[in-house]
């Protein structure tokens, strides 16, 4: 797998396993850790996520122009390591959330995220350039040998991209289950269950009995329902139950982002001990530039014109795939803890089968796409992409039929049925599984071939601008997740993936409209 590829991939894809693994400890847990402990609702928690995700995203932007106006990409790249270790940091101390504290403690917890954002920012992008750069140093130097080494060497960027790609997801693969086992493990050091329903109503049942009012009669039932059900004892004042169980409960997750910062660390040290070997993306470009003709200029600022439209096109239509795919942290992960059976397995731990695929399928995708290379009939990156489109909207017309057939109401009114009601109702865990099988081989369809065309088309002296520019219709994709738990909970469930399989269907055949346009330009 890794022949034939530049030396310094392996030890950039490393780096960036590490950060990864810190990085999706916490996204997992994200919006139901927001939920369990400040008692926020599923809408309110997705907002923070959404704008905190589009932040990741609109900072690599800010981190690409810095590293491009400094020329120091791996400077930038080790302060954003830092930066994201203090943030996680903060996050791991365990205060627990009441009235007397929620005013400054969820500000600080932002602020933590944002330090999260920014130091991705600085990293994510900026590493990316650096493994673009070593694939136009290699095609140069095959060049050389012909023009056979070099159509070789180009079609080996695909597959370089998508090596890179399967680090992220080791690391993904492994995060997912941090949290949860510590959380479990930290309730059943005090003589507690892990239930996913109940936090919810604790702080319901908190928040009433401040207020000098009661819940109702249905949610009483649930909550005196799971109380026996972790190992608890109903008394006719629960608040002292619901408060230890909360603390407990958050304590555990709070512990497992030491696991991000640990991550974070070994992260930097990998990049520190390999830091010569990395290029520097631009720098050999910016001394060729000297002695250019005028005629020469315009045609080079026609050439870059004509790429930076290429790159817009593709960026609008990558937006649209990131808003759909991205409900993995936000509707789906609702979904997995309100209609799936997770009475052995966490909802978080779900977010694993995606990176598990990445793992499995991204060898038999580059078999198959080098396999056509060989022939002489590769697929090109904007088609690749294209039907990367159509693969995320079965993905979403899958669940939606299935939905549908179950009758599935919205997310509000089936959390408020009674809990042995729910039971009967409840999705096995097979059809997660085939959800995530098919926004993964979309993903590897779009997510590492989009790097891929980003750093064909981008001016040597901007690839770290082009770069954040990638993550920032990211960005904008994740700005607007928060659109699906809206949906999730206000429309039969059904109606929700309907939207989803639509914006993927009109962007697939958006995209095949543009695709001989785009293959012109990234000749």
């Amino acid at each position: 797998m890794f022949k034939n590829h530049p030396k310094g991939l392996v030890a950039a894809a490393i780096s960036n396993m590490g950060e990864r693994f810190g990085y999706y400890i916490m996204n997992a847990v994200l919006v139901l850790f927001l939920c369990s402990k400040f008692g926020l609702s599923d809408e309110t928690s997705s907002i923070i996520y959404s704008v905190f995700y589009c932040g990741i995203y609109v900072l690599s932007l800010v981190g690409g122009i810095i590293a491009d106006k400094t020329q120091n990409y791996k400077g930038t790249i080790v302060s954003g390591l830092i930066v994201m270790s203090l943030g996680y940091i903060i996050l791991s101390i365990p205060v627990f959330a009441q009235a007397g504290n929620i005013g400054w403690l969820l500000p600080l917890t932002c602020v933590a995220l944002f330090f999260i954002a920014f130091g991705n920012g600085l990293f994510k992008g900026n590493l990316q350039a650096i493994v673009g750069q070593m694939y136009d140093n290699y095609e140069k130097e095959a060049e050389k040998d012909g023009p056979e080494a070099l159509r070789l060497a180009k079609s080996r960027r695909d597959s370089g991209f998508q090596i890179f790609y399967v680090f992220i997801n080791i690391g993904g693969l492994v995060a997912p289950f941090v949290a949860p086992l510590l959380r479990e493990w930290w309730l059943k050091a005090h003589q507690l269950v892990y239930n996913a329903d109940l936090p919810a109503l604790c702080h319901q049942y908190i928040d009433h009995a401040n207020a000098g009012t009661q819940v109702s009669a249905d949610t009483m039932a649930n909550l005196t329902e799971l109380v026996g059900k972790v190992g608890g004892t109903v008394t006719e004042n629960l608040v002292p139950f619901c408060t230890q169980y909360l603390k407990i409960f958050n304590e555990g997750i709070h512990y497992s982002f030491i696991a991000s910062v640990a991550a974070m660390l070994i992260s930097l040290l990998i990049f520190l001990m390999y830091k010569k070997i990395f290029p520097t993306p631009g720098k050999k470009e910016k001394q060729e530039t000297v002695g250019y003709t005028a005629e020469e200029r315009i045609a080079m600022a026609t050439e870059i014109k004509q790429r930076l439209y290429a790159l817009f096109a593709v960026l609008g239509i990558v937006i649209f795939f990131w808003f759909s795919f991205h409900q993995n942290g936000q509707s789906l992960s609702l979904f997995a803890r309100d209609f799936v059976v997770t009475d052995s397995i966490a909802p978080e731990i779900w977010q694993a089968v995606n990176p598990f695929f990445v793992i499995v399928l991204t060898p038999l995708i580059m078999m198959y796409f080098g396999a056509l290379a060989r022939r002489g009939k590769q697929i090109s990156t904007p088609k690749k992409i294209a039907i990367g489109m159509g693969i995320a909207g079965m993905a979403f017309l899958f669940l939606l039929l299935y939905s549908a057939i179950q009758g599935y109401p919205s997310g509000t009114d089936f959390k408020a049925m009674a809990d042995s009601a729910k039971a009967g109702l409840k999705a096995g865990p097979w059809v997660l599984i085939v959800v995530y099988f098919f926004l993964t081989v979309a993903e590897l369809f779009i997510s590492p071939l989009g790097l891929s065309f980003v750093s064909k088309v981008a001016p040597k002296h901007l690839q770290g601008l082009c770069q954040g520019l990638w993550l920032g219709a990211t960005a904008i994709g994740n700005l607007f997740l928060w659109v699906g738990p809206l949906m999730y909970n206000k429309i039969p469930i059904w109606q929700c993936w309907s939207v989803f399989f639509i914006v993927c269907l009109v962007s697939m055949g958006v995209m095949l409209g543009m695709v001989k346009w785009l293959e012109r330009v990234t000749k």
